[in-house]
């Protein structure tokens, strides 16, 4: 039941008529008892619905379990949440009520510098599993804001994401300009967005002005020019009225030049745009760095002066080592390093994922 349609499908053959479906969509994605309100539910749901919703409601609940929970001092929090496969996943809690969600489990992109892809796609989150992440997370704290940006490339996985933005922007209550569709870049995207019934807005991870650069960082990106990216973002921007957000991990020698300040110039003046800097948030074994806040801070101000809104964010949960993917990895890294466990005569053994083709 990793899908929301197939919810759907099983309280219609319980008798649900639309309201009741849409009730029971309500209050799951909201994080609220199936039996809220002050009507008895005898009074107006069909007896075969109303002795399922016990079951259902724990078989939403079993989509996906605690495995570890890591709070910052930022206020942040990284849970790793394991689905019902045995896979694992991250979701953070972020500040001031925002939640970022994973799209996948891994990441068929291969950003040189993010952990989640260096294992490739291993396999996609259903609909269900992402409402899941938002209905899990209002159990400990409030939530009015969802970011695609947490492990996966939503692009890759469009029509289980909007699915989900579908029914957050709908009976989640979540605002469609606060529910934010982040991607690499990829022409799908910019035809699906603006034909779904909730349009999220759009943030792109841009990372450089260089085409060649952008091909080495993102090595199994769509082949979009930045050029081509921006301008397909401002047609969406101009469309919905929400600015488009452009990402930019900072990376000490790689893309904090003068040259790409120019180019962040050339590219985005007079954009509907907003800049965010994010300093790199370091991982073991890559040999990349971030630069000095100094610096990140002057990049960001020279910006302002010439134009181009930009926020200087760091990246939450700093002090846990919680960068996207790295509970993950260490989750699994660990489990690695235990002793077979035996389970009758066999031991269970771990298997590293192929990485996938870009989809």
């Amino acid at each position: 039941m990793s899908q929301i349609q197939a919810i759907r499908e099983r309280v219609r053959r319980l008798g649900a008529r639309p309201a009741h479906e849409l009730r029971i969509l309500r209050l799951w994605a909201q994080a609220k008892p199936q039996n809220s309100g002050r009507r008895p539910l005898e009074s107006f749901m069909p007896t075969a619905l109303r002795e399922d919703l016990a079951q259902l409601t724990d078989d939403l609940n079993g989509l996906l379990r605690l495995q570890s929970a890591h709070p910052a001092e930022d206020g942040s929090v990284r849970w790793l949440l394991a689905l019902q496969d045995g896979q694992t996943l991250e979701t953070v809690g972020l500040p001031r009520d925002g939640l970022c969600v994973s799209s996948q489990v891994g990441c068929a992109v291969g950003c040189v510098f993010c952990m989640t892809g260096r294992d490739g796609l291993i396999r996609q989150v259903g609909s269900a599993e992402i409402v899941a992440q938002v209905a899990f997370a209002r159990l400990h704290r409030p939530v009015k804001k969802v970011v695609f940006m947490g492990m996966g490339e939503p692009a890759h996985n469009l029509d289980n994401v909007m699915e989900a933005i579908e029914v957050l922007g709908t009976v989640g209550n979540i605002a469609h300009k606060s529910l934010v569709f982040s991607t690499v870049g990829d022409p799908r995207v910019f035809e699906c967005l603006p034909m779904g019934l909730v349009k999220p807005a759009l943030a792109v991870s841009l990372h450089t002005t260089r085409a060649d650069l952008r091909a080495q960082l993102l090595p199994r990106a769509p082949k979009m020019s930045p050029e081509e990216l921006v301008e397909a973002a401002e047609v969406y921007a101009r469309q919905t009225g929400y600015p488009i957000q452009y990402q930019w991990t900072l990376l000490e020698g790689v893309n904090d030049s003068e040259e790409e300040l120019e180019g962040i110039v050339r590219l985005l003046k007079g954009k509907y745009a907003l800049m965010n800097m994010i300093p790199y948030n370091a991982i073991d074994d890559l040999p990349f760095k971030r630069p000095s806040w100094e610096r990140a801070a002057e990049m960001a101000r020279t910006l302002h002066r010439r134009g181009i809104l930009t926020k200087l964010r760091n990246s939450a949960g700093q002090d846990v080592e919680g960068g996207c993917g790295q509970l993950r990895a260490r989750e699994l890294q660990s489990a690695l390093n235990e002793p077979p466990v035996m389970n009758g005569t066999s031991p269970i053994h771990f298997v590293k994922a192929k990485p996938a083709t870009v989809l």
